[in-house]
């Protein structure tokens, strides 16, 4: 077995090799269905408890794990620790969008290292089986070629080191910020969590965030959020006036922006860079809006967006920030911020709260 910090996962070639964990018989047989439908995709195993995953996953060695998350004995979340633990390999989580509880667990098991979570199949007669079904599999594929690691706490990497920050511009000549504005994908609800949790309950400006995820679980994962941090969390509102020391999520499928007077505004136009909500959508507003006073910062992600809007932030003046390779569960989003040269700050995720409020409040922040 390999030693802390190893990379496994990741396919080179052939079919993806899936294990489904799933308690119920019926859900069981629709998942193998969905997923036997995929020709890029092979079954190697198919359990139904987190026991028999821990048993078999080094019997069948899988690329990426469906994983139920309401398990007999060892629930879903205990069992994606155990397997990050010991076993590292990319995890998909399908879930119940209705279930509060299922929810919750869902989202803690994204802190735990599950790398995406979404809506579990009804039954090949209901509405929207088809496309629940065809993103299942596309999760599937997509997360299999993450390279995932052994979980340790965040930030104990950089213990006893000199910070490992590359600012790429001077802070000089600083408005005073006025907005906050977060995005990330890829393995953002725990990064999220650990840079939100990190500012104080009475944190003065408005915080907008983008979270790419399945609009089932939008409000669950707001929920969960709030739970988690000391802001207040909840799904932004057309119209509404962005206050300090909240956060508001874009809602499922639908753009956020900025608008004059930290007002809100959501949209249902077309996905830009194939996401909507997308990150750069956000970002432009609030260079438009905000110019200099604005502050963008861009966490783990596939894909590259966000990236352009941090650099119409950074164009505007305003101060922006991108996780370091170092702790990004996927390299893409701030990777491409990076190579455009719109990050002034290039951070590893536990040093971002402290960037945050420095800006903030240079003479308060540690």
């Amino acid at each position: 077995m390999s030693g802390a910090g190893t990379v496994q996962g990741g396919v080179h070639g052939g079919r993806v090799r899936v294990m489904l964990v799933e308690d119920s018989l019926v859900v069981r047989e629709l998942l193998r269905h969905i997923v036997s439908r995929d020709p890029r995709l092979e079954i190697v195993g198919a359990v139904a408890s987190g026991e028999e995953a821990l048993t078999m996953i080094d019997v069948v060695r899988p690329d990426v794990i469906s994983m139920d998350i309401r398990l007999p004995g060892i629930d879903g979340l205990e069992t994606t620790r155990r397997i990050m633990t010991e076993r590292p390999t990319p995890i998909v989580v399908v879930a119940d969008s209705v279930e509060d509880s299922s929810l919750r667990i869902s989202m803690n098991a994204l802190r735990a290292g599950a790398l995406s979570v979404v809506e579990k199949p009804v039954a090949t007669t209901h509405a929207g089986y088809e496309s629940i079904a065809g993103e299942i599999c596309t999760q599937l594929r997509i997360m299999a070629q993450v390279p995932v690691i052994r979980r340790r706490p965040i930030g104990t990497e950089w213990a006893g080191r000199a910070p490992s920050a590359r600012p790429t511009a001077a802070a000089t000549g600083l408005q005073a910020p006025t907005v906050l504005g977060i995005a990330a994908s890829t393995g953002g609800p725990p990064a999220l969590a650990r840079v939100l949790g990190a500012l104080p309950a009475d944190f003065p400006l408005p915080v907008l965030l983008v979270q790419h995820m399945g609009a089932a679980f939008m409000d669950g994962f707001a929920n969960w959020l709030d739970g988690v941090v000391p802001l207040a969390v909840g799904i932004a509102r057309d119209g509404e006036q962005a206050k300090a020391g909240r956060v508001y999520v874009a809602p499922g499928d639908r753009h956020l922006e900025l608008g004059p007077n930290r007002s809100l505004r959501i949209l249902d136009t077309a996905p830009v860079s194939g996401q909507r909500p997308a990150a750069t959508v956000l970002f432009r507003a609030m260079a438009r809006q905000c110019g200099a006073s604005g502050i963008g910062v861009l966490l783990t992600g596939m894909g590259e967006d966000g990236a352009l809007g941090l650099l119409d932030m950074q164009t505007a003046g305003a101060q922006t920030i991108a996780e370091h390779e170092s702790t990004a569960v996927v390299y893409g989003m701030p990777a491409a911020a990076v190579r455009l040269g719109a990050a002034r700050s290039v951070l590893p995720l536990d040093k971002v709260a402290g960037q945050i409020l420095r800006l903030v409040d240079p003479e308060a922040a540690p």
